[in-house]
C-alpha cells in the first residue's frame, strides 16, 4: 500500500457512499468497519482523521504500531455505490461479522437489529417493556460487554455525557439489545483520566466515568430484563446514551 493512493473525484462520484475494512497486514485482522465518501478510507487508514474518538483508542494506538513497524494499512472497500441509510446498515452488519474490531460503537440500528440469537430474539420481543419509576441514565453497552468481566466495569467508563444530567440521575441503566441488563447508582462522577480511574489502561479527558454500586434488588427487579420502550430507542442513533 502506498500513502500516494487516493480517489479521484470522478472515481468518488462512482463511489457515492462506502463501506470499508482496515486490516493489520501484521496478522490479516480486520480491527476497524467504517464507512464514508471521498477519500475517507486512505486518510482514516493513516489514522489523520477525527472520528470522535480519543487518540489514545485502541484503532489509532494499532494504526500507529503498523505504521512505527514500517509497513502500511490494508484496506478494503467491501461494498460501494449506496445511499447513506444502506451504508449504516452495511456497517452495522460488518461491525457484527467482526466482533474483535476497535468501533467503539456498535454501528447505527445495530442493537436493534443487529446480531442476535434466537433465544435473545425471542427475550427481546417478549420481555415486558420497563415502566420507569425513577430518573435515569440509559447506557447502550453492547458489543463492549464481551470485553469486560462484568456489566459495572463496562458501564462505569468511559463516556462523552452530559454530567449534571447524570448527575441528578438516580439510577444508571445499562441496556444490551435493547434489554435491561444491570442496575446501579452512581455515587460520583469523574473525569475519565487514570488519576480518577487508576485500574483503567487508557484514559479519556473528554469523556466521564463513574463511581457507584448495584441497586438494591427491590430496585433492579424492578427493571432487570425489562424491554427499553420505542419511545426511547432512537432508530439509527450513534450516541449509547439515553436520560429519562
Amino acid at each position: 500500500m502506498s500513502d500516494s493512493l487516493w480517489f479521484s473525484e470522478v472515481v468518488a462520484d462512482k463511489l457515492r457512499f462506502y463501506v470499508y475494512r482496515l486490516i493489520d497486514p501484521r496478522n490479516d485482522e480486520t480491527f476497524y468497519v467504517g464507512k464514508g465518501t471521498g477519500n475517507r478510507v486512505f486518510a482514516h487508514a493513516k489514522g489523520d482523521i477525527d472520528t470522535g474518538e480519543e487518540a489514545l483508542s485502541g484503532k489509532l494506538q494499532r494504526i500507529r504500531d503498523i505504521r512505527q513497524a514500517g509497513l502500511d494499512v490494508i484496506h478494503l472497500i467491501h461494498r460501494h455505490d449506496m445511499d447513506e441509510s444502506t451504508a449504516f446498515e452495511v456497517e452495522a452488519a460488518l461491525i457484527d461479522a467482526y466482533p474483535n474490531t476497535e468501533n467503539l460503537v456498535s454501528g447505527h440500528s445495530s442493537d436493534d437489529r443487529g446480531l442476535m440469537t434466537v433465544r435473545q430474539i425471542l427475550e427481546r420481543y417478549e420481555a415486558e417493556e420497563a415502566i420507569f419509576q425513577h430518573s435515569a441514565v440509559i447506557i447502550n453497552v453492547g458489543r463492549l460487554i464481551k470485553k469486560k468481566p462484568s456489566i459495572y466495569d463496562v458501564v462505569h467508563y468511559a463516556w462523552v455525557i452530559d454530567v449534571k444530567r447524570a448527575q441528578s440521575a438516580e439510577l444508571i441503566l445499562a441496556v444490551d439489545r435493547g434489554l435491561i441488563v444491570g442496575v446501579f447508582i452512581a455515587e460520583i462522577w469523574l473525569s475519565a483520566i487514570l488519576e480518577n480511574f487508576p485500574e483503567q489502561e487508557n484514559e479519556f479527558p473528554n469523556r466521564w466515568g463513574f463511581r457507584g454500586r448495584e441497586a438494591p434488588d427491590e430496585i433492579a427487579s424492578l427493571y432487570v430484563g425489562r424491554r427499553i420502550p420505542e419511545r426511547l430507542r432512537k432508530r439509527g442513533a450513534a450516541n449509547p446514551i439515553r436520560y429519562i
